[in-house]
């Protein structure tokens, strides 16, 4: 309190006041290194010269911002669900910090309005504002420190704009979203039961594995074979959007699958043959190949799926 008094006495005495003014109706404090907001906002599409010749944008205060946003929600969460399961506290995180949630609150709050980008890069990028905000959650722990970043994201964010126990409740799909995403991308997957044992209480656990073009991707635990399976596909779809070594892994996968195919089973002449849909359910495996696309749409098909059951959730 004393500092956001202080920093408006300060302000008296500067020409600029309207863009503090502005970041305090946001924010409730008035910044002290404005300078780091405003390079939150900038997209690098808008990218300026520093005086060193160092390209400026906000892709470094995204990252840094993301990390930030990851313990100031965890923080928020583990003391507002007291007792509840390590699985139940992640799972209510993501809800949180993914990029539909983060991108609703933006322009909630304004922030769509304030970004610096251009008009062709804003028609293909639908996280752009999402992006910024993690930017700005950057900019605010550089400036302010981590407890402002909680007090920011308790009063200004979750208080107005997010209900804790609904998006706990929210079920969100992980195994048919990944499931979308195979099929859109003509990826095969499998989903194998490893494990089925005991824990201490002797309740029965399962462990699956997914398997992406036979190679090992994401694994999960649970006390059923359905939880230990939205468990892998989380972690499946996790790394997928986070390692470019994996990536490149099934990439390859995949192109010597359809290449040995291609050769054994069909005829010289199929350019006009459509692909054939296989999809095979069993007690352990799923394996689904099928529709057309480009890997660089996995972030919107997942986007899409959530930002359903969030409204599902909050119009019930």
């Amino acid at each position: 309190m004393f500092s956001n008094i202080t920093d408006k006495i300060r302000l008296l005495f500067r020409k600029d006041k309207e863009p503090y003014l502005c970041f305090y109706k946001m924010l409730g404090f008035y910044p002290r290194n404005i300078e780091i907001y405003q390079q939150a906002l900038l997209h690098k599409s808008s990218s300026i010269k520093s005086d060193k010749g160092r390209l400026l944008n906000n892709e470094r205060l995204e990252f840094l911002g993301d990390a930030i946003l990851d313990a100031v929600v965890a923080d928020i969460v583990y003391k507002k669900f007291e007792g509840r399961r390590e699985g139940f506290l992640t799972n209510t995180r993501s809800k949180i910090v993914q990029r539909e949630t983060l991108n609703r609150v933006a322009v909630e709050i304004g922030l769509d309005k304030l970004i610096k980008y251009t008009t062709r890069q804003s028609s293909h990028n639908s996280y752009m504002c999402g992006n910024a905000f993690e930017a700005l959650v950057g900019a605010i722990y550089l400036d302010k420190g981590y407890e402002t970043c909680k007090k920011f994201m308790e009063e200004r964010i979750i208080n107005r704009y997010l209900n804790l126990e609904k998006i706990s409740r929210k079920e969100v799909n992980f195994k048919s979203k990944l499931i979308e995403w195979s099929q859109k991308n003509k990826f095969e997957i499998m989903f194998n039961l490893l494990d089925q044992s005991f824990d201490d209480q002797q309740n029965p656990t399962f462990e699956t594995q997914v398997m992406v073009e036979n190679i090992p991707a994401g694994a999960g635990k649970g006390y059923s074979k359905k939880e230990s399976q939205q468990e892998a596909a989380h972690e499946t779809l996790t790394k997928i959007k986070n390692d470019p070594q994996f990536i490149d892994a099934i990439f390859a996968a995949k192109a010597e699958r359809e290449k040995e195919t291609s050769a054994a089973d069909k005829p010289e002449d199929t350019a006009a043959m459509p692909e054939e849909t296989v999809i095979m359910e069993q007690e352990n495996t799923f394996i689904s190949k099928e529709g057309d696309g480009y890997f660089q749409d996995t972030e919107r098909i997942i986007a899409e799926a959530e930002e359903i059951a969030f409204r599902q959730e909050n119009n019930g």
